[in-house]
C-alpha cells in the first residue's frame, strides 16, 4: 500500500524549541554528575544529535548506540524486538538517558529498559522526542517528553517509513495514498 507525505503535525521551530527546553531540563535534574547518552538507532539520531548540542558545555556526556528493530517495512511495531547493534561501553555505576525517536506500544522501550538495567547503571532515565500513549501496550516512564502525539504514523526529524523521510526538518504524518 503506498504512503505519501500528509500534513505537518510539529513544526522545525516548535521542535527546536523543545529540545532546548528538554536540554535544560535534563541539565536541571542531572547537575554536574556525568551521563552516558545512549541513541536508539536509527530513528533517534537527529534528535539526539540536537539534544546533546543543546546541553551545558559542562556538563560532561558520553555517547553510544544501540540498534533495535520492531518495525521492518510497516507502520505497526510487530512487537517481536531484535538487537541489532548492542553497546560498546560498560553502564554499570552510571547515570544513562535513552534517547528515542518514538514511544508507540512501549514494548521495544521496555525490553532496553529492563536489559539495560540488569547492566546496573546508577540512574536510568528515558527521554523521547514523541509520545503516542494511545498505543501504550505496557506502562513505561518517560522522565523527558518532547510532544505527545495522536495515534497517527509520522515522519521525518528521523522518523522514517521504509528508510524513507528521515531527512525532513519537520515531522508529517503518513497517509495513505488512494
Amino acid at each position: 500500500m503506498p504512503y505519501e507525505l500528509g500534513d505537518v503535525l510539529i513544526s522545525r521551530e516548535n521542535i527546536d524549541e523543545r529540545v532546548r527546553e528538554l536540554a535544560w531540563d535534563i541539565s536541571s535534574t542531572y547537575g554536574g554528575r556525568d551521563l552516558v547518552i545512549l541513541g536508539v538507532l536509527k530513528g533517534a539520531v537527529i534528535f539526539l544529535s540536537d539534544l546533546i548540542r543543546n546541553l551545558p558545555v559542562s556538563m560532561a556526556t558520553e555517547l553510544d548506540f544501540l540498534g533495535v528493530s520492531s518495525y521492518g517495512s510497516s507502520t505497526k511495531s510487530s512487537g517481536v524486538v531484535r538487537i541489532i547493534k548492542d553497546l560498546d561501553i560498560s553502564i554499570t555505576g552510571r547515570n544513562v538517558i535513552i534517547v528515542e525517536d518514538i514511544v508507540d506500544t512501549g514494548l521495544t522501550l521496555s525490553y532496553l529498559v529492563n536489559i539495560l538495567r540488569e547492566r546496573d547503571p546508577e540512574t536510568l532515565d528515558v527521554c523521547a522526542l514523541l509520545d503516542k500513549p494511545s498505543r501504550r501496550k505496557t506502562d513505561i516512564e518517560i522522565a523527558f517528553r518532547g510532544f505527545e502525539i495522536p495515534d497517527e504514523f509520522v515522519v521525518g526529524y528521523g522518523l522514517d517509513y521504509s528508510g524513507k523521510w528521515r531527512n525532513l526538518p519537520e515531522i508529517y504524518t503518513l497517509v495513505t495514498n488512494p
